[in-house]
């Protein structure tokens, strides 16, 4: 075989494998704090947009968490099951279905206010470098 296909195929040489571990390691750095409130990250991302915004349009959660409706779909479903959410029809336009929290819902801030930090204070990385991360990973994203 070509030596440079070789390198090129090393796993230290691919961008995509310290992403895909960091992703993980964080996201599992999370689990300590949701599991014993019976929800998984991405639940969790649902949450905080819907702190946010309140009432928002499935397109527009799936577009700001970059979740496509058939990962977004049965998640809402169970949480509207778990009376976190309901979903209901746009009055402008009834092809939109929008999406907000329950009282049970807004509840869980008091929950999850404090995991931001929790998980932050385990993250071996200086402010500055952090912040650098953050804007290389959304430029990323963003292009």
């Amino acid at each position: 075989m070509d030596k440079n296909y070789n390198e090129a195929l090393k796993l230290d040489h691919q961008l995509c494998f310290p992403l895909y571990a960091c992703a993980r390691k964080i996201i599992n750095s999370y689990t300590p704090y949701l599991k014993p409130l019976d929800i998984t990250y991405t639940q969790y991302l649902v949450f905080l947009v819907l702190f946010e915004e309140k009432k928002i349009s499935v397109k527009e959660l799936g577009d700001r968490l970059r979740l496509d409706s058939g990962t977004l779909t049965p998640m809402l479903k169970k949480m509207e099951k778990e009376n976190y959410v309901e979903r209901t029809r746009s009055k402008k336009d009834e092809r939109i279905t929008l999406v907000n929290l329950t009282k049970k819902g807004e509840e869980m801030y008091d929950n999850l206010k404090e995991i931001p930090y929790k998980v932050g204070s385990g993250v071996n990385l200086e402010a500055k470098d952090a912040t650098e991360l953050y804007t290389l990973l959304y430029k990323f994203l963003n292009e």
